[in-house]
């Protein structure tokens, strides 16, 4: 559930690309300098640890754009996929976890689980730190709201955008307000875990994004609350991957595959932003035929008679 640069000589990184039928905000993003300490009301100037951060996080995406990453076509005729294949990146990504907490850590670590999906609506709500511009707040609250649109359709499930009651709390903060979020943080997710709120407030700077998502108690399969951290530093392409592929998998899709394509939940990241390959995934995890807490053999039959439906039978 996280994203994080990959390294090959010296920065071999993650991210972004453009939504298939969504129209999305992406603006160019210039080598970032420190803000000035007047930007509006309410907003905060950066710290010299933030701007240091940005500049890094800028490093990171233009050095994927150089290498051809970032794919903005969702796929084409060089990516082709089948009924199979679905089934198989279903199977690897819903039923399987990317990371285990050991030793208070959160760590690597593939193992088999059970299907997880949010039975009750999905309410997003975005919470900005103070250093963030008013027209970013805009910007990325439009983003989400569109995104939003696009995964309820994909799921046929119930997922919108508020300003009051959420469940799914969508973070956008610097390295300074991170860090001193320990209260707030407890108050959005009251029984919250001493490894998990450790492992949000002192984020490294490897990780650009990362979501968690809670199921009501031990047992229980359904989620009902999530928390999606995004580096307020991020530049526009990079941002925006960061709020497709954590909130997409803060509904389910909890693992990456490096054999998915098209795909954004694949380290390779070839592809930055929800493709119809992904949405496929998304229908299939919300289709009633599934049920939380199936583990991959008992969904497998289920699985492939789904995704025969959806692929119009195609092998």
């Amino acid at each position: 559930m996280t994203k994080r640069p990959l390294f090959a000589a010296l920065l071999t990184a993650l991210v972004v690309g453009l939504a298939g039928c969504e129209e999305v905000i992406v603006a160019s993003s210039p080598v970032p300098t420190p803000r000035p300490p007047s930007l509006g009301p309410n907003v905060a100037p950066q710290s010299a640890e933030s701007v240091a951060m940005e500049r890094y996080l800028t490093s990171v995406q233009n050095d994927l754009v150089t290498q051809g990453l970032l794919r903005r076509d969702g796929g084409g005729p060089d990516a082709p996929f089948d009924t199979k294949d679905v089934v198989e990146n279903f199977i690897r990504i819903a039923l399987f976890d990317e990371y285990q907490f050991r030793g208070g850590r959160l760590v690597a670590r593939e193992t088999e689980s059970n299907l997880r999906r949010w039975e009750s609506a999905v309410r997003f709500g975005v919470t900005f730190g103070p250093s963030v511009p008013l027209a970013q707040r805009k910007t990325d609250r439009d983003n989400i709201a569109r995104y939003a649109r696009r995964l309820s359709n994909a799921t046929r499930h119930p997922i919108s955008v508020t300003n009051t009651n959420a469940n799914f709390h969508v973070l956008i903060l610097n390295e300074n307000e991170r860090r001193g979020f320990a209260s707030a943080l407890r108050q959005l997710v009251p029984d919250l875990n001493e490894s998990t709120a450790r492992s949000i407030l002192t984020m490294p700077r490897s990780t650009l994004c990362h979501v968690y998502a809670f199921s009501a108690g031990s047992g229980s399969y359904a989620y009902t609350k999530a928390v999606a951290v995004i580096r307020a530093e991020h530049p526009d392409l990079t941002r925006l991957s960061c709020v497709h592929e954590e909130l997409a998998q803060g509904l389910g899709l909890a693992n990456d595959s490096r054999d998915a394509r098209p795909s954004i939940f694949n380290d390779d990241e070839e592809f930055g932003l929800l493709t119809k390959h992904d949405e496929l995934l998304l229908r299939i995890l919300y289709d009633r035929r599934l049920a939380p807490g199936m583990g991959p053999e008992q969904a497998r039959p289920i699985v492939r008679t789904i995704a025969a439906d959806l692929m119009g039978g195609s092998t």
